[in-house]
């Protein structure tokens, strides 16, 4: 009988250990073709697109219920929110909204939901249950962007045309403060402490960092690409990381994401990805970014750690929105 272990091998068996590398977490990421009318599915750990399927049209914006069941996709010339499970991809029901749908968000709590409209200059307030509409805030012309604090006591409304971000609360659904921002905002988002709010403004070319208690502009971030016109650079998509401290930035027609400090605002990298890159959605686990390109029908993956594209993926045509489920 042998008598002598490894020490490794007496570790393994006494603490329960494996000597191999833990496997890596598949995830369903689900994306938008604008032009195809349907949603590309990926699975995240092959990398590869495993389900096609069709939705109204022009599928733009689109979030998960906060128990992962449902898929939401603002099919905007339907002038409509539709609901799919988001495991079947079976069609569940219709919910309403104002005209042209284009972004949209749950409360933390899971209801209700919020749509930008941007033909009416309304955001619509839907409780996803009943499917009954609770009311609408008037907001400027072309709304867009749509962010809520982490205590959801907030939400921002980014119109594209007034150029402002609306601080509304959630509690009254009146509006109690308006920040302008440069050209033609498109997306807003909070950092995960709820410290900062950024706005990117398409044609302006900039992104603005806002303190959500005075709000007052923290910081405008600009862009330079060599060898990009500065008429190139239009951000769109913002994500920031778990941990608050790397903020991406997608740029459009440069194609390009930018990587940025969150403490000092400074442009640490570009990422070359796909043409006109719009939106983007981290994996749950926070190691992977998705980007959706529009121009080359293709979704672009960054390994966040390393900072490096790792592979692109074909798409249906024109993809748009993105969202990664934790399945």
């Amino acid at each position: 009988m042998r008598l002598k272990v490894g020490i490794a091998a007496l570790l393994a068996i006494g603490f329960g250990l494996t000597m191999s590398a833990p496997a890596a977490m598949a995830y369903t990421a689900f994306v938008t073709n604008e032009k195809d009318n349907s949603v590309s599915v990926i699975d995240t750990e092959k990398l590869e697109v495993i389900k096609t399927f069709p939705v109204g049209q022009r599928p733009r914006g689109v979030i998960l219920s906060n128990d992962g069941k449902w898929l939401i996709v603002c099919t905007s010339d339907d002038n409509i929110i539709q609901v799919y499970d988001a495991k079947t991809y079976e069609f569940i029901k219709t919910l309403p909204s104002g005209p042209d749908p284009e972004l949209l968000i749950l409360h933390p709590s899971g209801n209700p939901l919020y749509v930008a409209n941007e033909d009416d200059n309304l955001v619509t307030i839907v409780d996803i249950q009943s499917g009954k509409i609770l009311g609408d805030i008037p907001v400027g012309v072309e709304p867009e962007g749509m962010g809520m604090s982490p205590d959801g006591k907030v939400l921002v409304n980014t119109s594209e045309t007034t150029n402002m971000a609306h601080f509304i609360d959630t509690t009254t659904h009146k509006t109690f403060d308006n920040v302008l921002v440069d050209s033609r905002p498109r997306v807003a988002i909070f950092n995960p402490a709820g410290t900062q709010l950024w706005v990117s403004s398409e044609i302006g070319g900039t992104v603005t960092v806002i303190n959500p208690a005075d709000r007052k502009v923290l910081s405008k971030i600009h862009f330079e690409i060599p060898g990009i016109t500065k008429e190139a650079i239009q951000p769109v998509g913002v994500r920031i990381t778990p941990d608050g401290k790397t903020a991406f930035v997608a740029l459009g027609p440069a194609n390009r994401v930018a990587v940025v400090d969150t403490a000092t605002f400074k442009v640490t990298k570009y990422l070359l990805v796909g043409q006109r890159v719009w939106q983007m959605a981290f994996t749950p686990d926070g190691k992977k970014l998705l980007t959706t390109n529009g121009a080359s029908n293709d979704v672009s993956v960054i390994d966040v750690e390393a900072l490096k594209v790792v592979k692109s993926i074909r798409t249906g045509r024109y993809p748009w929105g993105v969202v990664v489920a934790p399945f």
